[in-house]
């Protein structure tokens, strides 16, 4: 599977997974008082972790989730860094934020971080899949 848009990479580079570059879903929570479009009207904001247990600094230079709705439907969400930032994980660090995304129907996610080692390296970092999960009441 193509995990990362070719022009965020240099020409020649290739790109191995990073063990002990490890990312977590620390929460997903439904949040039906947030904004969201009529035809996605099921908002959702999920807790991320990236943790380093390497001995290499590791810069996060973008990601991809690919988004399955219950519907069959797939939406594929790439983009430079992590909400707007290219933040720099030293070994023994993490680095923590939140984000939400919006469905139809409930969805399965997951994807990957993309990352440059301090010696120019490129490296990846799995996201586990995790669901998007409508409640009953909703």
């Amino acid at each position: 599977m193509h995990w990362i848009a070719e022009s965020a990479l240099p020409m020649a580079a290739t790109i191995r997974e990073l063990d002990g570059l490890n990312v977590k879903v620390d929460d997903v929570i439904y949040m039906p008082s947030l904004d969201a479009p009529e035809d996605k009207p099921h908002p959702f904001v999920y807790f991320i972790s990236i943790r380093n247990t390497t001995n290499e600094t590791v810069t996060i230079r973008g990601r991809k989730w690919v988004v399955r709705e219950n519907n069959g439907e797939v939406t594929v969400v790439e983009g430079e860094g992590v909400i707007g930032q290219s933040p720099l994980i030293e070994p023994g660090k993490d680095f923590s934020y939140n984000s939400y995304h919006v469905t139809r129907d409930g969805a399965r996610v997951e994807g990957a971080f993309f990352g440059e080692t301090a010696g120019g390296e490129w490296v990846f970092a799995r996201i586990p899949e995790f669901q998007l999960k409508v409640p009953d009441w909703a």
